[in-house]
């Protein structure tokens, strides 16, 4: 068994048995079927079944036909008795023989529910194109997205009491391939301030002393933050004439260069692999700082926020969504990632 990266989308995919209308439909002649569907849109088109498609292609006795639907019905009544006059009209004219059938009653969420819905009627499925990975990873993407989360689950044996279950977490900037924070948990050992107020969740510990660090040095090198409109929704921070301060190298920027450092607002585009499944109060973390893909390991049953118990992430009332993935490992593997393998912090790239 190889590792394997899980999309889990924001609304967890609905039975069929729940999730069904019944409506009248008919077979009918291919050569009529533009004909009728015309007439049948203008008469009485399907307003709330607009993932439905009104044409079905069937095989009876090794011929290709076609099935339309006419109308929705409603249970325990005569087909006659619910089909509108116009569309009686239609059915009489072209001497259709209705019959019940049963579509999908919501769009799908999933390629997975799609093709569970199109054994029933065929259905249309368009996959969220603002979510990265949806449609699949790259061998390259797998094997850095597989790799940052050796690097998490090797961070817990750092602060591994025992055999106590612990956390870690790491925020990585995908498109430069840098790890940009790490964390462990911190649970039993001295707190800082701010660790005592999240000892339990490191996740928003994490972030924290991202963001933190990020806009201590922003300050340091610029002595206050400026919105760059031309970035708009992304809300990117920029310095501008960076002064030495004798902690960036060696080399200052001069005053007339025309290079600026860029840095996101908080954790605007970073990913993060977590061992556990996040509680909800991290989870809405992960959304105040802007994180772009989550990636965690291990399911929360008591407490998991972005699929054992909740999915925070398909709340549409949120201001800002990621996307979420579970990474499922191999026991074999998890068990060489925390007794046998040493850590190794190198990048991802040169991993595996």
């Amino acid at each position: 068994m190889s590792w394997e990266i899980l999309h889990i989308p924001g609304k967890p995919p609905s039975s069929l048995e729940h999730s069904t209308v019944n409506v009248v439909a008919a077979t009918i002649e291919p050569k009529l079927a533009n004909t009728l569907v015309r007439q049948l849109n203008q008469i009485c088109p399907l307003e709330d079944l607009r993932h439905v498609k009104r044409v079905r292609r069937i095989n009876s006795e090794g011929k290709v036909g076609l099935s339309v639907i006419l109308c929705i019905s409603r249970e325990n009544e005569n087909i006659l008795e619910v089909i509108p006059s116009d569309v009686l009209e239609v059915v009489n004219t072209y001497q259709l023989r209705p019959f019940i059938a049963k579509v999908a009653k919501y769009a799908a969420m999933s390629k997975e529910e799609w093709e569970e819905q199109c054994k029933l009627w065929p259905t249309s499925y368009h996959p969220p194109n603002n979510l990265d990975g949806v449609s699949g990873f790259s061998v390259e993407e797998s094997q850095s997205i597989c790799n940052y989360m050796k690097i998490a689950i090797q961070l817990t044996r750092l602060s591994n009491p025992g055999d106590k279950v612990v956390n870690a977490a790491v925020i990585v900037d995908s498109s430069s391939s840098e790890i940009i924070a790490k964390a462990t948990d911190q649970t039993g050992l001295p707190p800082t301030s701010l660790l005592k107020i999240c000892s339990n969740h490191l996740t928003v510990a994490g972030e924290a002393h991202s963001a933190s660090s990020m806009a201590e040095e922003n300050r340091d090198l610029n002595g206050g933050l400026e919105n760059d409109s031309n970035n708009g929704p992304a809300k990117r921070l920029k310095t501008d004439k960076l002064e030495d301060r004798g902690r960036l190298g060696e080399e200052a920027c001069s005053s007339d260069s025309s290079s600026e450092a860029m840095r996101p607002y908080l954790c605007t585009g970073f990913d993060i692999y977590l061992v556990w499944e996040p509680c909800t109060m991290c989870a809405m973390a992960l959304v105040h700082q802007r994180i772009r893909r989550v990636f965690y390991a291990s399911p929360n049953p008591n407490g998991g926020a972005l699929d054992s118990v909740h999915r925070l992430h398909g709340e549409k009332s949120l201001n800002h969504h990621y996307s979420v993935y579970r990474i499922l490992i191999p026991e074999n593997a998890l068990h060489e990632l925390c007794f046998n393998e040493p850590c190794n912090n190198s990048s991802p790239q040169q991993q595996m």
